[in-house]
């Protein structure tokens, strides 16, 4: 089954924003009615965000206005999962239809598959988070019951694969979903979405070999992807309705903001209608102040 990339309705429009968490300010960069983007990424000189659209990758510079598309080659559409290599020159993709991971160059060029030399048959990839040294990525790994016209989701596991496709490693059992895995500046940790607390998702952290799970936030919100500022200093998570299931598009949400490493007194910094797409992967710029995001409000 082939899931096409997603699309703006009828009367909708996609914003791509900004928090800066000194001023407290949200500041709007694009508008479009024209292009669905998603999941920004910040590159690390600062000046520009990473994001994707129809498949492809988009650069949109913060300063300036204009929106270029990234030329890769040997890639299927991507997904809303890609994430850059610490190198600052090259960015690690997650791919509709084979559902594997790449790594590329940042400019543009010939993308090489990481995934699928280790591993379960079949397994689904979503990246989400690399290690400081570039060396480890951390991604979702989904199966699912696929069909011609339907997809049949089963169970979503946190795993882990070195950058050169080796070491395959799944890190949480047990069969309660997922999800938004990432590691800490310093590597020690690495933070996710897990229902298994209470059944809905809650924010989390543990060891890169899974061991010392900690739940780090108890709410009636289901909070999914966390994401640590590079200095480590702060967090920024989306918080969707209670009974939300999954992490759906178009639905009143809220970015929270996380000072100090004290989760139970997360704020609000934005609500916006969105949800999928919105802060799927991280989005703080190199020096920790400012963080992307998108919304796709409706007339």
């Amino acid at each position: 089954m082939k899931i096409p990339p997603r699309g703006l309705a009828s009367g909708q429009r996609c914003q791509v924003w900004i928090h800066d968490t000194v001023s407290g300010e949200n500041h709007m960069v694009l508008e479009t009615t024209d292009l669905l983007l998603e999941a920004p990424n910040w590159t690390l000189q600062g000046d520009a965000l990473i994001l994707n659209g129809k498949g492809l990758l988009w650069r949109l510079p913060v300063e300036e206005p204009g929106l270029q598309a990234i030329d890769l080659q040997g890639v299927p559409p991507l997904n809303n999962d890609h994430v850059l290599d610490p190198d600052g020159a090259h960015i690690f993709v997650s791919a509709y239809d084979d559902w594997q991971l790449y790594r590329a160059p940042l400019a543009g060029g010939v993308a090489a598959q990481i995934s699928g030399k280790e591993g379960p048959d079949g397994l689904l990839h979503f990246l989400h988070g690399v290690s400081p040294d570039g060396r480890q990525l951390a991604f979702v790994g989904v199966r699912a019951r696929i069909t011609d016209d339907s997809f049949t989701f089963l169970s979503a596991e946190i795993c882990t694969l070195g950058s050169d496709g080796r070491d395959f490693r799944q890190i949480t059992s047990g069969g309660a979903p997922a999800d938004g895995p990432e590691y800490s500046p310093d590597g020690a940790w690495i933070y996710f979405n897990s229902e298994a607390f209470s059944g809905h998702a809650q924010i989390a952290r543990m060891r890169p070999d899974g061991s010392e799970i900690e739940r780090l936030t108890r709410a009636p919100t289901v909070d999914w992807f966390p994401h640590l500022s590079p200095d480590g200093g702060l967090a920024a998570y989306l918080a969707y309705p209670p009974g939300t299931r999954g992490h759906p598009a178009d639905l009143w949400v809220e970015l929270k903001l996380v000072r100090g490493g004290d989760w139970s007194t997360a704020a609000p910094v934005a609500r916006i209608f969105g949800g999928q797409g919105t802060i799927n992967v991280n989005s703080w710029s190199p020096d920790s102040r400012r963080f992307a995001f998108v919304a796709y409000p409706m007339d």
